[in-house]
This record gives C-alpha cells, structure tokens and sequence, in this order.
C-alpha cells in the first residue's frame, strides 16, 4: 500500500476541487465484509492525472463520467484517474470492504455479554480507504452524504442526524468536512437523548453498558453542557454542526475522536466497576478536548500533517483550561502536570523528539508517529506559556480571527501565527520560532547567593534557548505552634533569559522554579532547598505546587542525578500524608512501573516492593474512616500490584472484599487474579472460574491477561502465538495477553522469548498494520529486561529488519529508555 506524500497533496489539491460525496454502506452481508457504494462529484481546474484511494476486498466496479474503468487497475490502494480534462466529473465506485478487527476503518465487535455486535468508524489520517473511496487527505474537504443499510434492530449514527426510512438509514449532509472525520457507529445501542440550546445531544452505549451509562449520564452531560456553554463564551463561532453525539465503542484505540457531530470514545469510560474522582476528572478533560476540537480541527482543519499541533495541541490546552473555569474540576492542572506533562518531557528526550510544529512531514506515515506526548502535552504547555506572556484576551482575540478566516477551510501554522500577531504588539513570530520550531527540554536551575546585610539574591541558570515566563515561589518554614508546613512567602515573576540577580531577602527554605506550572522546563533545587524538599515536601500547601517538586525528582531520577532508592524514601517519607489523588497515583505509577521494575537492580527489587507495599498500608490504614475512598482505592490497587507474598491479596478475593472495603468489583477481582498469576497462587481453573463469572469483553481481556501471566512454560508458549503466531486477537486482546506475558519476577523462564521478540514483532506488524505494530511497541516489549544483550538485539533489529514506521518509532523510544534505565541503574550502584 501507498503512503500519501505531501508533494502528491499539495498536487492533488491544486488539481481537484471536491464537493460531495454520496455513499451508501450496506451492513447486512454477514461478519467479515460488507458493500461500499461511493459517488464522488469533483471538479478538475485544469487537464491533468490523479488518483483515488481504497483498500477493498473486491472492487466491483468503477465508473468515470459514466465511462467504465478497469478494476485491475487498483495499484495497492490506488486507483489511477488519467486524461481528466478541466471541468465537472462524477466518480462512481462500488466494492466490498473488509471489517477490522484492529479498530481501523469500520470496526466490527460482537459483546461476549449478549451476542450483540456493534460497527464503528475509525477514519483517522489515511483509514478512510478502509470504508469508501476517497480523495483522502485533509485539504479536500467535501459534504458528505451517507445512507446506510443496517439489521432491523440496529441504530445509525453519524456526523449528522439520522433518520429511518424504508429500513435505510439516511444522514443529514455534513457541512465542509474532511475525509478523516467522517464517522457511523451502527448497533444496537442504549442510547440517553436530551437537548441543550435547541441542539439535539445524545450518549450511547453497548446494551451491556446501559445501567453504568445510566448512572453517570446526568454527570456526562452535566459537564457536556457546561463545556459547549463555557465554548461559546470563548468563541465568536458558533457550534456548526446540527448534533452533538458522544458515542462509547468497544476496542477503541484512541481516548476518543473528534468526528464532528458524533465523538467517539473508548468505552472504558463507561465505568463498570469503582473509579477515583481523578478519573472522572480525566474523563470529563477527555469530553471537553474532543469538544474543543470543533473548532480546532473540525470548522478549521490543518492542510497538511505537519501542523497536528492546530488541532492536538489546541485542544488538549483548552480542554484542561475550559474544565478549570466550567466544572467542579477546578484542579485540572494538577493531574495534566503529574501525568501528561512527564509524557511530553520523556517524548522530547529520545532520539525520536520533533519540534512541535515541524516543518516538514514527509508521509501520512510520518505523520502517524507524531501523535504523541510532543504534539498533545508539549504543544498544551507551550500554549499555557503563550497565554502567561500574551495575555489571555489577545490569545482569545486571535484565535477569533483565525476562526473568522479560515472556517470549513483549512489553515497552516503561518496563518494561525499571523492572526496571533494581529492581536498583540508582542514579536508572536520570535515566540513561534523559539518554541514550535526546536526540540528538546530547557533546564532551569537556581543560584542563591549572599547579598548585602544578611540578604539573599537569586540567579537563575538556564541550559536551552527559550524564553519563560516563570514564577519562582520562596517558601519560609512555619513557625507557629502547628510547625511542620511551609509558608508561601513571595512569587517573583521573572522573564527569562534575564542576567539581573534578584533580591530574594533572607534565604528561603526552599526555593522553586517554576511554580504554578505555567512553563515547560525541568527544574532543579539549590542545595539548601533540595533538603527542604526531602524533609518536608509534604508540607507545600499548594497540590500544584507539590506536583512541580515530584516533576522535578522525577527528572532527576531519569536525569542519573538522584538515585532511585532516595525516591522511594521520599516517596515512603511524604505520600501517607499527601491528599491530592493525582499526585498519589502518579507517584506510585512511577515508583512501581520505573523505579521498582527498571531502575533498581533485580537484587535490589524485593526491598523496593517492600516499601511500596509498606506505602500503601499505611494509606489503606489513614483511609479507614471512610472519608477518602478514591485514595483508598488507590492504596488498594497499587497494595495488589506489588504483593509479593499471596497470602493477604488472596485472602481478599477469598472474602470478596478488603478488610473495611472496598468490596471488590470486577477490576478489583481481575486484578487480584492477575497478580496471583504472576505469583504462581492460581491456575487454569481459577480463571476460567472468574470468566464465568465475569464473561463481558473486559472479563475477557481480564482472563487474557491472567493466562500469559501465569509462570508455566506451556502458558508461555500458547500466550505467544497467540500474539505472534496468529493475527486472531483483537488489538484489545493483544494488549491483554502482551500486558500478562512479561513480568520481572518471570525473567528466567521467559529470557528465551527476548531474543524472539524482534523478529516477530517486525513480523506480525508487516502483517496487521499500525495499530497492532503500536500494541506490539508498547506492550509486548521486554521492558523488564534491562541489560546490554536486549539493546543489543533491538539495535540490530533498527539497523537490519526494516520495521514499519510505526513499529520503528516504538522500537527507537523503548530502547532509549532501555539505555536510561541501564545508566539510571549505575547511579543505584554508586
């Protein structure tokens, strides 16, 4: 299959204009395919040769203008389309198209709850040749009209409204839009519809689904509502689209997507089992980003891929932004420091980085890989930076122009930047240079230094070529009969680079760059202040505040500059008193998935799991009176995962509940489960025994998971081809079983599959595409295996096996890590 490049675009798009698209799907002709009926009117400005894509399993037939073509001609996913002459023409396609089983192009998934099987749409970047025939790229956009044939039980969704008729569903025509956001969603699903200023809004579901959708239905369209209403105070553009359905599919690969009108999401945001308010908080940032996106990405559209910035780093700013000011979430940026922000600064050190808008993007290929922590939790910082130096009324004011001028059409980063620059005297363009066009982390470190008469000033060192605007927060130890917190004394505002040393008074306890989170840097303490932190982080009264602090020991770990083991005493010293959920989960997903599986040594893992375990009893035991029960819940999960001894987890699932609660719930008894497979405490029977209990697609990912976990050569065996042998799992299941088979307490009896790994993986990917090239990265790598051999073997594969772009760029990132992991275990030793 061809990859579209830019040059073919920009082509393409001087040649075509492109109107409208009728396409009819029939859904009726059975589990593995179904027909594709597409008339594509378009006009040629000039006598030129172009082409269409598609990837069938049978096509049919092609008409031009009423003449036919030759079928045989389809090269790959091309359909060439020579000797067109300037003018009109209409284009008529008729194929047979292949369900996925990966979530790409028309999904298909039966519920092993009930039988019922549900399709959906996954478009995104060059997928649209999975369902019809297109001109596929973003700058051709179209009206697009749908009918779809569907089962007599089954409900039609679309970008529109949808109606009925003579058991064909039809669509309401879509405004201008472009290929990748065309999206269905067929099945029979529950559905909960209400209005909201005149709007017809509607959340949807898996039948399965329905009571748990039910239960947080007025919450989901609570914050709906408040979003759509906090938009268009923001927003001189209205809503454009005539409907605004939110969509809950199974196995899908994203947290959601932006499809104009009908936004799908991943369905484990529908919640089966107990949640943290955290996690609420995330899903709700989740409804308020893809809502942004009707602007940034949907009414305006990049032009070429290089500028997924536009939509990702736009949305992912505002949806944080927008939750703050129109929610009870009023923390959102809390939980984007501790757990997306880490996600952009480890993207930006690999050898993989990119600038945030790149300049160029060769390939819808490339393109593809640069959906990441760069694009969505840089770009938002950067944004958040902008917003601090510009001001937010001329950050609004210009993005109001961009929306005015470039609406249903499509935009670059130069017309967003010259917009910006309409609205304010400040150099927007300097700005852009400095931080859009580079790459990398800048490291802000401070200097006290003894002033005049017992005074202190302050310098601050920065390594990188950006300008921040920071606060640097000075911090005094209370002295008050309570004792034991820290007193906020001043915020400087500083604009760096600056060489002025600041009178700061007497020297602070602790001193913190960056403070309130508003740029994107590593940060580092002076002395003085670095003790401070390790005595008394715990009692920073701001949860914003404290998440810098952990941010900045998180980077010095990775950095080589602070042992792993002086994290986990901090950890063990400051969590049991640390109140926001955020920060606990981040700090314990750290220290179990970094510091205890990679950073320490085998040797030096038992005493490690020790303390967390040790943690987490103590967080279990602080949240007794019940007052807490997302922190306990928290303490509960993570007290599973590093159990290393049976008894007391087993125990708990023996009785259906921890001592004082929870109960435990569906997750709560896979994960035990799990665990006590990694421990060889349970067997075949145990889990078959569950997944009866618990039959659903999640119990079945769940018994997946189980299976390759359990420290047995033969589950080993079967767990691997399954992944590798067969292309029967679903990306789901894939992940289960991948999630399941590595387990560092297993290393000796899986060490033979290390070597394996490369050469099947390079293999399933060529034969299973992106997504499943992605699972096979990020989850099914021996991330556990930290030492020279495996990175040995992963840079023979890179130099030697031609991985797909997509398996490669995962391949490049875990290897880096596995290299830092290596160094980071040296600091152990010292």
């Amino acid at each position: 299959m061809s990859v579209l490049t830019r040059d073919e675009a920009q082509t393409r798009a001087e040649l075509l204009a492109v109107h409208r698209y009728t396409i009819e799907l029939d859904l009726t002709g059975g589990d593995e395919t179904f027909d594709s009926r597409t008339l594509i009117r378009f006009d040629a400005r000039v006598d030129g040769d172009t082409f269409v894509e598609l990837k069938p399993a049978e096509l049919r037939s092609v008409t031009l203008d009423g003449h036919p073509l030759d079928p045989e001609a389809l090269d790959g996913n091309r359909l060439a389309l020579p000797n067109l002459t300037a003018g009109e023409h209409e284009l008529r396609v008729d194929a047979r198209m292949r369900y996925s089983r990966t979530g790409e192009g028309m999904h298909r998934f039966t519920d092993p709850t009930d039988n019922e099987t549900y399709v959906y749409t996954q478009l995104f970047m060059d997928d649209v040749q999975r369902v019809f025939a297109a001109f596929d790229q973003p700058d051709l956009k179209a009206v697009f009209e749908l009918s779809v044939k569907a089962p007599q039980d089954w409900t039609v969704l679309a970008n529109g409204v949808t109606e009925q008729v003579d058991g064909v569903w039809k669509a309401a025509p879509t405004p201008l839009i472009s290929t990748y956001l065309v999206a269905v969603a067929a099945g029979p699903w529950h559905s909960v519809r209400t209005e909201h200023r005149g709007l017809p809004f509607g959340l949807h579901c898996r039948r399965s689904l329905a009571p748990y959708l039910d239960a947080d239905a007025d919450e989901l369209l609570d914050i709906t509502r408040a979003c759509y209403d906090r938009y268009h105070e923001k927003f001189d553009e209205p809503y454009q689209f005539d409907s605004y359905d939110q969509a809950f599919v199974p196995e899908f690969n994203a947290g959601a997507m932006e499809n104009p009108g009908l936004v799908t999401f991943r369905d484990e945001f529908v919640y089966r089992s107990a949640v943290t308010d955290t996690e609420r908080q995330t899903r709700a940032m989740v409804i308020a980003h893809e809502m942004a996106h009707m602007w940034f990405g949907d009414l305006v559209t990049l032009k070429w891929w290089d500028d997924i910035w536009l939509n990702e780093s736009f949305a992912e700013y505002m949806g944080y932004q927008t939750l703050t000011e129109a929610t009870r979430f009023t923390d959102t940026w809390t939980d984007f420091g501790v757990t997306r922000k880490s996600w952009g600064y480890d993207a930006d050190q690999r050898p993989s980085t990119h600038p945030v808008a790149p300049e160029a993007v060769d390939d819808t290929a490339s393109a593809l890989l640069n959906f990441d922590g760069i694009s969505y939790a840089k770009g938002a910082s950067a944004l958040r930076q902008l917003v601090a130096w510009l001001g937010e009324k001329d950050f609004l004011a210009g993005i109001n122009t961009h929306f005015a001028r470039h609406k249903f059409a499509n935009a670059t980063l130069a017309d967003f930047i010259d917009n910006l620059a309409g609205a304010t005297d400040r150099d927007v363009h300097a700005w852009a240079d400095a931080w859009l066009r580079t790459t990398g982390v800048d490291t802000l470190t401070p200097r006290v230094t003894p002033g005049e008469n017992g005074t202190c000033v302050l310098t601050v060192d920065r390594a990188g070529s950006r300008p921040h605007r920071i606060a640097a927060g000075l911090y005094d130890r209370d002295l008050g009969d309570d004792g034991g917190q820290l007193v906020l004394r001043e915020r400087l505002h500083l604009d760096l680079p600056q060489t002025d040393a600041h009178p700061i008074g007497k020297r602070p306890a602790l001193l913190l760059l960056n403070d309130g989170d508003l740029t994107y840097a590593k940060v580092r303490f002076d002395p003085e202040s670095f003790e401070t932190v390790r005595k008394e982080l715990s009692g920073l009264p701001e949860p914003l505040t404290r998440a810098v602090v952990w941010n900045a020991l998180r980077d010095a770990v990775r950095d080589g500059e602070l042992a792993p083991g002086a994290y986990l005493e901090t950890a063990r010293a400051h969590l049991p008193l640390e109140t926001d959920l955020a920060i606990v989960q981040g700090v314990l997903a750290f220290a179990s998935a970094y510091i205890t599986d990679r950073y320490l040594t085998p040797e030096e893992r038992p005493a490690a799991l020790a303390t967390l375990s040790d943690l987490c009893r103590d967080l279990i035991r602080r949240t007794e009176d019940g007052d807490n029960p997302g922190l306990r819940l928290i303490a509960v999960r993570h007290r599973i995962d590093v159990a290393a001894h049976p008894d007391t987890i087993a125990a708990w699932l023996a009785d259906g509940t921890v001592p004082g609660g929870p109960e435990l719930d569906p997750e709560l008894r896979w994960r035990v489960l799990a665990r006590l497979a990694v421990l060889g405490a349970t067997d075949e029977a145990a889990i078959a025994a569950e997944l009866e209990r618990d039959p659903s697609a999640t119990g079945q990912e769940g018994a997946a998971r189980c299976r390759a976990a359990l420290p047995d050569p033969e589950a080993k065996a079967r767990a691997w081809e399954a992944m590798f042998g067969s292309d029967d799992l679903s990306n789901y299941l894939f992940t289960a079983t991948a999630r399941g088979f590595w387990q560092p307490e297993q290393a000796d009896l899986v060490r033979e599959y290390v070597g394996r790994y490369y050469a099947d993986a390079v293999a399933v990917a060529d034969r299973r595409g992106p997504a499943i090239a992605d699972a096979a990265g990020r989850w099914a790598f021996p991330a556990h295996a930290v030492d020279a051999d495996t990175l040995r073997l992963g840079e023979e594969c890179l130099r030697d096996a031609d991985p797909i772009p997509a398996l490669r760029r995962k391949l490049v990132d875990q290897l880096d890590d596995l290299a830092r992991a290596l160094r980071v275990q040296g600091v152990g030793e010292n």
